[in-house]
């Protein structure tokens, strides 16, 4: 497998980055995970990847560029899996932020962030006081930080997270409706973890939704069909 096809993928034993990695690598990549506990590497080697011990959380940006360079790119899964507001932010806004910095340093132009549906909006809706808060500020915070670099990205937003297999199938959100779709009473808001795979995959495998972000969520519209109506 050539270099330059050579995924890295940032929180790799977390449950998304488990299932794309085998679907990346049946697309035609190798995978490189990052994981912050050898004891997680059977499990990423089981998955078809590369298990790379790195704990993001402390790791400075240097040590990330070297992690990153080389490959064709990045994908943040990672999260603090909320409950203490400080790795949140340690997490989720300020090793994402690195990430970015990273990838850019090292040449690696295609990142693709793994975020969720509402991270525009819950920043002016949920109550600071609430535990949910932190999730929701470092998440909109990293999300705007990538959309200010140079980098490829692609901002993925999935709905609530379910463990059913994957359909293939989603609804891409209107950006401007996206909120008002999520909070409404009438529509499910579900999102396999495994659509999110196969969306991560199909988006690097085609090339689309590049500098574009993509709310979405379990629907009808076959993921390479739906991806490739989300423009820039």
């Amino acid at each position: 497998m050539a270099e330059s096809q050579r995924v890295v993928i940032v929180g790799g034993h977390g449950k998304i980055a488990l299932l794309a990695a085998p679907k990346l690598t049946a697309a035609g990549f190798s995978v490189e995970s990052l994981i912050r506990d050898p004891d997680q590497a059977q499990d990423i080697t089981e998955a078809g990847a590369t298990p790379r011990v790195l704990d993001i959380e402390s790791a400075d940006t240097a040590a990330l560029t070297e992690a990153f360079t080389g490959a064709h790119a990045v994908v943040f899964a990672a999260g603090a899996g909320g409950g203490n507001p400080a790795r949140t932010k340690a997490v989720d806004h300020e090793a994402a932020v690195r990430s970015m910095d990273a990838a850019a340093e090292a040449g690696v132009s295609r990142y693709v962030m793994v975020s969720y549906a509402r991270s525009e909006t819950d920043i002016n809706t949920v109550d600071p006081n609430s535990s949910f808060y932190p999730y929701a500020l470092a998440k909109h915070q990293a999300d705007n930080h990538l959309r200010r670099t140079s980098l490829d990205y692609t901002i993925l937003g999935p709905g609530a997270l379910t463990l059913e297999p994957a359909s293939g199938k989603i609804t891409v959100l209107d950006p401007a409706t996206a909120g008002e779709t999520m909070s409404s009473e009438e529509t499910s808001t579900d999102t396999s973890r495994e659509n999110v795979a196969e969306v991560i995959t199909e988006t690097l495998r085609s090339g689309a939704a590049v500098r574009a972000t993509v709310n979405f969520l379990d629907g009808k519209t076959p993921i390479p069909e739906a991806l490739a109506s989300v423009s820039s």
